[in-house]
Formats: C-alpha cells, sequence, structure tokens
C-alpha cells in the first residue's frame, strides 16, 4: 500500500513540476521576484516598523522623502501585471524553444492592445491615459493568459514557415528580427481581434473578463485556510519522499498566492487596510521555520536532549543553515525522506503552524502580513517584526517554534534511542 501510495505522488509530482505551462508560469513570476523583492526594502525603510520613523526623516527631508520612495516602490508594484506577462512570456518561450526577446516582446505588446487606453474624466469627457489599475496586480491574471495564448499563437505561426528568409550572410539579428516579423503580425492580429470581440460584449474588455470571471473567484479559493492547509500537507508529504515539495505545489497555488500578496502590498503602500490573511509571507513566516516541516524546532530539541552522536553531530552541523530557511541539509542528512519516526510530526507541525497563526490573524491577534518581500533567509523573529510591523508578529513565532519543540520531542527521543542502540552495537562488533 505505501510503495503504490509513494509510485502515485511521486509519479504526480514528476508530471506537475514538469509541465511546460506550470514550469513557466512558475519560472516567469521568479524572474519578476527579484524586482519585488529589492523594492520591497525600499517600501519597508519607507515606513519602517518604529513610531516616528517617518515624521523624523520628514524633518530631515521635506515631504519629498516620502515620494522618494513611492517612485521606487511604485516602479515595480504598479507594474506587477505588464511584469509578469513579460516574464511569463519569456520562460514559456523559452521552454517551447522559441527565441525568448522577440516572443515576450509580442506578449507585451499583445497584453497593451488588451489594456484599456482611455481614462473617464466626466461623463461626457475622456482623455488617453492608461490606468495602472490594469497593469498592476488586477492585471496578472490577463498577464498571465495573455503570455500563453500569445507564445502558442507564435509557435504556431512559425512551426508553418511563416517567416520571411533573408539571404545567405545577413547578420543574425537582422536575420532574427525579419523570421519573427510575420509569426508577430499574427499575434498582433489575433489580439486585436479578440480586443474588438470583448468591446462588442457586456464585459468591455478583456481585463473585466479575467477579473471578475477568473482572478478574483480564484483569489477567494486560495484565500482560505482549507487551501493553506491542502498546500502545507501536499508539500510535507513531498519532502518525506525526497522531492522539494514548494517547488512542486509552488506550480500550482504560486500564482494565486502572488496576486495575493501583491494585494497586501498594494495596500500597505497606500496606507489602506490590509484584505487578506493568506499571502506568502503567511506561508513562508508563520508556517515553516528553518525549512519544510518546520524542522528549525526538531533541530534544537535534538541539540537539547540529543545523546547519539549522529543526532548532535548533525544538529550542530546544520542549525546555523536552518535559522536562515535553508533545511535540505538537514532533511537529506537525517534523513527526513521515508523516516517513519520523524515523517508524522514533520506533517504535524507545520499545520498545526497554520491554524494558530490562522486563528491570530483573524481574531486581529498579530496585524497582517504586509506583503513586503524580505529575503528568503531572513530568520524568525525579525522576519515576524518585519512583515507585520509588530512585536507581536515575532512572538507568535516565538511561541510556534517551542510548540513545535513539544510536538517533535517524543518523536526525537524515540529516534534518538534507535541511533544510541545501532552506535552501541557497532562499538561491541568493533571490541569483539
Amino acid at each position: 500500500m505505501q510503495e503504490k501510495l509513494e509510485t502515485k505522488l511521486m509519479s504526480l509530482a514528476d508530471k506537475l513540476s514538469n509541465n511546460v505551462v506550470l514550469k513557466s508560469l512558475r519560472d516567469g513570476f521568479l524572474i519578476v521576484t527579484p524586482l519585488i523583492l529589492i523594492t520591497s526594502l525600499f517600501l519597508l525603510f519607507g515606513n519602517f516598523p518604529i513610531p516616528g520613523w517617518t515624521s523624523f526623516w520628514i524633518k530631515i527631508f521635506g515631504s519629498q522623502w516620502t515620494n522618494w520612495f513611492n517612485a521606487a516602490t511604485g516602479s515595480v508594484f504598479n507594474f506587477t501585471g505588464l511584469l509578469s506577462c513579460l516574464g511569463i512570456s519569456y520562460a514559456y518561450s523559452k521552454n517551447r524553444e522559441l527565441i525568448p526577446i522577440h516572443a515576450g516582446m509580442v506578449s507585451l505588446v499583445s497584453f497593451l492592445i488588451l489594456t484599456p487606453m482611455t481614462v473617464k474624466i466626466n461623463a461626457t469627457t475622456s482623455i488617453g491615459a492608461v490606468r495602472t489599475l490594469y497593469l498592476g496586480p488586477n492585471g496578472i491574471f490577463l498577464g498571465m493568459f495573455t503570455a500563453l495564448i500569445s507564445v502558442e499563437l507564435f509557435k504556431f505561426a512559425q512551426s508553418r514557415n511563416w517567416t520571411i528568409k533573408m539571404p545567405h550572410g545577413v547578420p543574425e539579428m537582422v536575420n532574427q528580427s525579419f523570421e519573427s516579423l510575420l509569426p508577430s503580425g499574427f499575434v498582433i492580429l489575433c489580439f486585436f481581434i479578440i480586443r474588438v470581440i470583448f468591446s462588442l460584449t457586456s464585459l468591455g474588455t478583456a481585463y473585466n473578463f479575467f477579473y471578475s470571471l477568473l482572478q478574483l473567484p480564484l483569489k477567494n479559493v486560495g484565500n482560505s485556510i482549507f487551501s493553506v492547509l491542502l498546500y502545507i500537507f501536499l508539500a510535507s508529504i513531498l519532502w518525506c519522499l525526497g522531492i522539494n515539495g514548494p517547488s512542486v505545489v509552488n506550480s500550482v497555488w504560486s500564482p494565486i498566492f502572488f496576486v495575493l500578496t501583491q494585494d497586501n502590498l498594494k495596500a500597505f503602500q497606500s496606507g489602506h487596510p490590509l484584505p487578506h490573511i493568506y499571502t506568502e509571507q503567511f506561508i513562508e513566516d508563520f508556517a515553516t521555520y528553518g525549512g519544510g516541516g518546520s524542522i528549525l524546532s526538531l533541530i534544537i530539541v535534538m541539540l537539547i536532549v540529543g545523546k547519539s552522536k549522529r543526532i548532535k553531530g548533525l544538529s550542530r552541523l546544520t542549525i546555523v543553515p536552518s535559522l536562515f530557511g535553508i533545511g535540505e541539509p538537514f532533511i537529506y542528512g537525517l534523513p527526513v525522506v521515508l523516516n517513519p519516526i520523524i515523517m508524522i510530526p514533520f506533517v504535524i507541525t507545520p499545520i498545526v503552524n497554520v491554524l494558530i497563526s490562522s486563528f491570530s490573524f483573524s481574531f486581529h491577534l498579530v496585524p497582517y502580513t504586509n506583503g513586503v518581500m524580505l529575503p528568503w533567509t531572513t530568520p524568525p523573529l525579525i522576519s515576524g517584526w518585519l512583515t507585520t510591523g509588530s512585536w507581536r508578529g515575532s512572538f507568535l513565532q516565538f511561541f510556534e517554534i517551542i510548540l513545535g519543540m513539544i510536538i517533535y520531542y517524543p518523536f526525537v527521543k524515540i529516534l534518538d534511542r534507535q541511533y544510541l542502540l545501532e552506535e552501541m552495537g557497532r562499538l561491541k562488533v568493533r571490541k569483539n
């Protein structure tokens, strides 16, 4: 039974991780992530969670001090839909063996074709402009689908040799430009027709279709305790089978959590109430500490009560990496993989963390996460404070790490006893 379950789960994980569409979505968001991370630091510095911080700097530099930081953060946060479209199209075209820069630029133009380009001032007057509402977090799903569809159309045209061949000896860049001319024109024509079709419907724009019928419902589904529990459970089970769980399940959940995080980030930047509990920061900073299974708690217990050489040596070697979120050396070194003793608390502990964190945020015992993306190596307690702007975030992390130690304790004692017997047996064999 166990072998059948492992085979099925590993087969499913392999299919998900190698699916070209899901892989491209994940890789596309990763292209944008460094930009969000860097500009998040500007946002964090401009709104550092210390009373009087902002007013102190305004007294020195004037009110323009705030505008400086808003310019840096807005350069990315107001255009995450646009940037996601470019990143995903680049990754998808690369996986589809196209020239990424050409297919990516066509996707970008296609996205802009579908974007409303007039803004009403009043009932009778409109001006030519593009609202960042369409280009930011609300446009992420439109950007995703535009990227995927435009690359497929580009591939379709190229596979049928709808290209212009230049004479031999023409520079490669010139040759590539002319080869992409007809496929690019085909894609742009298709998206022009799509825009016209939507304009003739009650929806008016493709943006309204994707946001109201797809993005909003999926956000509501993903923004639930059940969704997060399923995410954590599957990621933990895959780790126990030797597969990097988040790298697989993120293929499905990453777009949803990304949108929820961007909503909170936008609200935080604007000084509005934060709308969502379940964001990327909730998962990263309040569910798993030190890596999959919340193994920081496990390593601390091993350091305190471990007697076997194996446990003491491994915990000493891995405690520092785990503090910075690097759990692989411990997971594969113990190993956690297919270890029936540790697998049980490895799955249970992050689930308990999710339930407690959900309760704490739901009842406003801890402020919602602000959407600021910290470096993933930020240690707990520090990350809890910065991502919520409150010491209560740090206290919640401390409490969950201690609770995780309590959960892991009896299992560590069993495993430690087992390793001690093995070491004593080897010692007796050597003496004989």
